[in-house]
């Protein structure tokens, strides 16, 4: 299995993955990162804070992003280079999030490929947005 090299990836291409962000989901993100900040695995503290409720880990959504440029576009064999990211809004448990890569610049010299990357909830909110840089795989 094979990603999509330089030359076969244009400016407006784009791909995007959806998941539903569980409990379950959250609590096995911070199992792993060690995050176990109150405001997304303590109920009674996240209820005092600015969310009123807890909310998924900004970066368990800017995973999705990393899963749409490994698997999609350009997919297997890619190398995440760079990513800027900036949370606009939070993501509850139970928003469904869509990732979406879209190739904005090309670098055919030094095989870069440029992406606006976003995330949006179920009702077209943007949760997150930034730009990733990756080298895509070799013919």
């Amino acid at each position: 299995m094979k990603g999509r090299t330089i030359a076969e990836l244009k400016i407006g291409d784009f791909a995007e993955h959806a998941k539903t962000i569980s409990e379950g989901d959250v609590y096995l993100f911070a199992g792993i990162t060690g995050d176990m900040n109150p405001a997304h695995i303590n109920a009674q503290e996240a209820a005092r804070g600015m969310f009123k409720e807890r909310i998924a880990h900004g970066m368990l959504s800017a995973g999705l992003v990393s899963a749409v440029l490994g698997m999609q576009i350009p997919g297997p064999g890619t190398i995440y280079l760079a990513q800027t990211l900036k949370f606009t809004a939070p993501v509850k448990f139970g928003d469904t999030i869509t990732a979406r890569a879209e190739v904005t610049e090309r670098n055919v010299e030094r095989n870069r490929i440029t992406l606006k990357t976003t995330c949006t909830n179920q009702d077209g909110k943007v949760v997150l947005e930034g730009e990733a840089t990756v080298k895509p795989p070799k013919a």
